[in-house]
């Protein structure tokens, strides 16, 4: 136990530069390595991640992730706030810089926010260092009063000692805080003791997106700044033969024109000219080597790698010589490329000069971004700026640094800066798609319950280029994700990978990535297995849980609130309904979501009603985790209903919001959340719901009509049927 507050002495050196740095106050540190905070020293005038404390109370955070209208600011804010004692509303964020030794994601060890890994991240590091901020000020009023730090406690930013009623400000205590060194091992709260955490929080974000003071990258204005729009190859792959700009060129407002290998760019005063001088220009492209891709053939091409040798991912038991004899299932799915089409189209202004790059965007990979913008403006990484902004939705898109490549390529013929904006045909036909995947699942079924099991996943590898030392052994970790850890028991169990690229066709993360295929394919097969023994798909799955009591408790859950076994209200004349229902254990959380639907005689699909039921461990803001079910759902709604991007002709054939649709307004379902509590981990929230909404309403169809798809989006002509 503490008895006594000592104030050690900092170099005059290290108060000098504090005091010009910060004005004075405290100002802390986090460490990666020990998850709390280090030091209130300043090495060499460089900030470390930090919070900082100033005299009037206030408290600044250096937000480590990306907000992209997850609630990562909220919530990541509200774990400092907690431990250190302070309401929410003392509490601002600022954007990180690039620093990717200070600001690394624990997850990942490298700057990036993603794989819905923030709080999972952040939970306990930010809680070590709010802690520690706190025992810092209690030890400076502590000094100051002559008493024993345990006297004392903190509560709404102030340290008081309850025996004379006496308190200090934080504000005022936080000079003499910065001269104490930080404690090795706080005590961290006791869940009961929360007064933040698990409780709704507003948005710290939301006043200044609403008032117009926020700015995203897209909006980003400087001095000088002129504007440009580009085309690429219709064919992928392809390049510039020549072109024509007389016209483009003539045009009111257009600046000039910049013609590279691979894109075509009109830069112009305003938005407005850059567009129509684009729409001005004739471009020759030569296609290229894939030419004559084709959707039909791609498909073909997946189920012939699927075929080939396989990598083991995971093996327990002896899968191989149980799937033999009576009582065996096949099921093949098969998931199509699908585009990211945030709110915000893809932007990035840039300003190449002296030397030098800076580059204002949106990015949730900031230190890839900073390498990609070095080395398309040939200079040292050390002489690019990042300055990062909030993201108008990310999705997995804007882990990907392309964007921020060509803004440099067409800003180093440019003076002054530039801000290079994509149009949605462009963001739509040159993005970086969800993989084509082939999911081929084998089942042996004894006494009722699935005795082995065997999952082929076949699609191409996104981390042998995002992040190669995370493959293992030929495997690709994501792309078995949700296959390997189930929510199942399988006493024979065998996953395999089977990795075939596509030529040309540029593949990377979409929300919920590799389990929104095996999770997909262990629901549908479990599916067709209860369709096949005349028994309830609920009552399957509860024979298969019994030693995973936290995916009981959410499919236990999900039945309760959506009245599985009540008989679905009536549909109009000429509807079929159906219940579905989808399980996953996934990204340290558990979900289970239950799907309603009718399906008209053409055909026609409509979700009425969803459930969905998370245990995501603890946590820390109830609105953000209810929000995040249901966003994820509604992406999860288009994918299945609608989601597909097909190639021909080594074309992109869809374009814009008219062939490659979203969710629209009348087609929202209700979505009722409900949430297990509990002081487990905290694990993913921003990717689980867009996971179980495809399955279960893939489920749910099949309920509903007795057609299981094995390929989708839900092919309306094959659950149509015919009225005489």
């Amino acid at each position: 136990m503490r008895t006594k507050a000592t104030l050690p002495s900092l170099s005059r050196r290290s108060l000098l530069k504090a005091s010009a740095l910060t004005g004075g106050g405290l100002l802390l540190g986090v460490s990666l390595s020990d998850k709390g905070a280090t030091t209130s020293e300043i090495s060499d005038g460089v900030l470390n991640a930090f919070i900082r404390i100033d005299r009037a109370g206030l408290v600044t955070m250096v937000m480590p992730s990306v907000e992209m209208g997850q609630g990562a600011y909220t919530s990541v804010a509200m774990l400092l706030a907690e431990e250190l004692d302070v309401g929410l509303e003392r509490v601002t964020v600022e954007h990180a810089p690039t620093d990717a030794k200070d600001y690394a994601n624990p997850a990942f060890r490298t700057q990036m926010t993603g794989g819905s890994t923030t709080i999972m991240a952040w939970y306990l590091p930010l809680r070590t260092a709010g802690a520690k901020a706190r025992m810092m000020l209690i030890d400076a009023a502590a000094h100051r009063w002559s008493l024993a730090p345990s006297a004392l406690t903190t509560k709404a930013g102030k340290v008081m000692h309850p025996a004379s009623g006496r308190s200090l400000d934080y504000g005022a205590l936080a000079d003499a805080a910065a001269r104490i060194t930080p404690p090795t091992n706080p005590v961290l709260k006791a869940s009961r003791d929360f007064t933040l955490i698990g409780t709704p929080a507003k948005r710290v974000d939301t006043p200044d997106k609403v008032n117009g003071k926020a700015v995203y990258g897209i909006d980003v204005m400087l001095p000088g700044m002129r504007f440009a729009t580009f085309a690429s190859s219709p064919v992928l792959g392809g390049k510039v033969r020549s072109v024509d700009s007389r016209l483009a060129a003539s045009l009111p407002g257009v600046r000039q024109i910049v013609v590279l290998a691979d894109m075509v760019a009109v830069i112009a005063d305003h938005m407005w000219s850059a567009m129509t001088g684009l729409e001005a220009l004739t471009i020759d492209w030569t296609p290229g080597a894939f030419a004559t891709l084709d959707q039909n053939a791609l498909w073909a091409g997946q189920e012939r790698a699927s075929l080939g040798r396989g990598v083991v991912a995971e093996t327990h038991g002896d899968a191989r010589a149980n799937l033999t004899g009576g009582g065996l299932y096949e099921t093949l799915f098969e998931l199509p490329f699908l585009a990211h089409v945030a709110m915000e189209p893809m932007n990035c202004t840039v300003h190449v000069h002296d030397g030098a790059c800076d580059v204002w965007v949106g990015t949730q990979v900031m230190g890839k971004a900073q390498d990609v913008a070095a080395q398309e403006a040939g200079v040292d990484p050390a002489r690019v700026t990042i300055h990062n902004h909030l993201i108008g939705g990310g999705f997995g898109r804007r882990l990907e640094v392309d964007g921020i490549a060509k803004a440099v390529r067409i800003a180093r013929h440019v003076e002054g800066p530039l801000k290079v904006v994509w149009s949605r045909e462009e963001d739509v036909r040159q993005d970086f798609f969800r993989p084509l995947y082939h999911l081929r699942t084998r089942a042996k079924v004894e006494d009722g319950v699935v005795k082995a099991w065997h999952h082929r996943i076949t699609g191409p590898s996104i981390l042998s280029r995002f992040l190669p030392a995370a493959m293992s052994k030929g495997v690709d970790i994501d792309a078995v994700d949700g296959a390997v850890e189930t929510a199942y028991d399988f006493p024979h169990m065998l996953v395999e990978f089977v990795r075939a690229e596509i030529p040309a066709v540029p593949i990377s993360f979409w929300r919920g990535v590799g389990p929104n295929a095996n999770v997909f394919a262990t629901e549908g097969m479990l599916d067709k297995i209860a369709h096949d023994q005349n028994v309830d798909p609920v009552v399957l799955r509860r024979r298969m849980v019994k030693s995973k009591p936290r995916a009981r408790a959410v499919l236990e859950l999900a039945v309760v609130k959506s009245t599985w076994f009540a008989p679905l209200p009536g549909a109009p004349a000429g509807l079929r309904t159906g219940r579905g229902i989808a399980l996953m254990a996934a990204f340290g959380s558990f979900v289970a979501t239950v799907a309603e639907v009718d399906v008209a005689d053409d055909g026609e699909v409509r979700v009425r009603r969803m459930v969905v039921v998370a245990d995501v461990g603890a946590i820390v803001n109830p609105d953000t985790l209810e929000a995040q079910m249901q966003g994820g759902s509604v992406f999860g709604l288009a994918a299945i209903l609608h989601g597909e991007i097909t190639v021909e002709g080594g074309r992109i054939q869809q374009s814009n919001f008219h062939d490659y649709r979203v969710t629209r307004i009348d087609e929202m379902p209700v979505i009722e959340c409900h949430m297990v509590h509990n002081d487990e981990k905290p694990g993913g929230i921003g990717e689980p719901a867009t996971v179980t909404a495809q399955a279960a309403i893939a489920n749910a169809v099949f309920a509903a009509t007795g057609v299981q798809l094995s390929r989708m989006p839900i092919n309306r002509a094959l659950i149509a049927r015919n009225v005489a």
